[in-house]
């Protein structure tokens, strides 16, 4: 089985998305910002070998909501069509013809399970919301955490970690790639077994 890893941007004062969210800003006000690094020469040739790697999707909601009008039927994965699934409590009344996602209301458990079965030897990545993965993080389902740290402090907005468990998690540094765009950093959990 591969592992269960999340990915994710995040400004240098730990927010996902700036303040003042809307449907039309899913972002919030300067969290645009955050995504930039994708765009450049380097973060195309980093995503490249992320998909490469990449088995299946996790994603809450929100996410699905904020995000489906960019990725239509293709997903967060784009052309490499990687399974996406959704973590809610309704499955919504449609989704993109031929997409790629598939809508779990079994909670977080069922999710993995299903994806893990997809993706095989790949990884499975979660990709959040801030939520989503706080619930994978305190139900110890998380073997990798990959940060994307950009060169912004967006001041307020949805911090990744608010609401984490509050017991320490011990990390190891697997990778630290720095470029002219963002921090991108990759840590194992380390198993306290």
């Amino acid at each position: 089985m591969g592992k269960v890893a999340f990915d994710i941007s995040v400004s240098l004062d730990g927010y996902i998305a700036g303040a003042d969210r809307t449907a039309d800003t899913p972002m919030g006000r300067g969290g645009d910002r955050l995504h930039e690094w994708m765009g450049s020469e380097e973060g195309l040739a980093l995503l490249g070998t992320m998909v490469v790697g990449l088995g299946a999707v996790i994603a809450g909601r929100r996410t699905y909501d904020d995000s489906v009008r960019w990725w239509g039927a293709d997903g967060p994965s784009g052309p490499a069509r990687r399974p996406t699934f959704v973590v809610t409590h309704t499955a919504p009344a449609e989704s993109p013809a031929d997409g790629v996602y598939r809508f779990v209301t079994g909670g977080i458990h069922e999710a993995v399970d299903q994806a893990r079965t997809v993706a095989g030897d790949h990884t499975v990545c979660v990709m959040g919301g801030a939520h989503l993965i706080q619930t994978f993080l305190a139900a110890g389902l998380v073997e990798e955490i990959s940060l994307h740290v950009v060169p912004v402090v967006l001041g307020a907005g949805t911090r990744l970690f608010d609401g984490a468990p509050p017991e320490q998690l011990p990390l190891e540094v697997l990778e630290v790639i720095n470029t002219p765009t963002a921090l991108h950093t990759r840590y194992a959990v380390v198993s306290s077994s």
